[in-house]
């Protein structure tokens, strides 16, 4: 499972998003993609100084979990599970969910 974190090390938000989303899902591919310094400019991030650099995050997640579910009821799964990273200051996800067979499907169209 990737990481891709701009600025090296993943801080303490990311870090607890994994670990719930892993956790959650048991995914077979995860990779959460720190955009935060993207978004230091928007007015609600101004007022904040910018955030804490872990405001707006891009995930990218393969899990069987997602089975007979379509895409409101998956982001819903994972917008419930990460409540708490949402109440102290996570802003935006921007979230691309399949299951094993979609992205199976999906790299045999590409």
């Amino acid at each position: 499972m990737a990481s891709d974190t701009i600025l090296g090390s993943p801080g303490p938000v990311e870090i607890a998003m994994r670990q719930k989303l892993v956790t959650l899902l048991q995914p077979s591919e995860l990779i959460i993609t720190n955009e935060s310094q993207l978004h230091r400019h928007h007015a609600a991030m101004r007022s904040q100084g910018g955030g804490n650099g872990e405001t707006h995050f891009a995930v990218q997640v393969i899990s069987d979990a997602f089975k007979g579910k379509n895409t409101v009821q998956r982001h819903r799964l994972i917008y419930s599970a990460l409540s708490e990273e949402f109440s102290q200051g996570l802003h935006a996800l921007s979230l691309n969910t399949k299951t094993s067979e979609e992205a199976q499907r999906c790299q045999a169209e590409n």
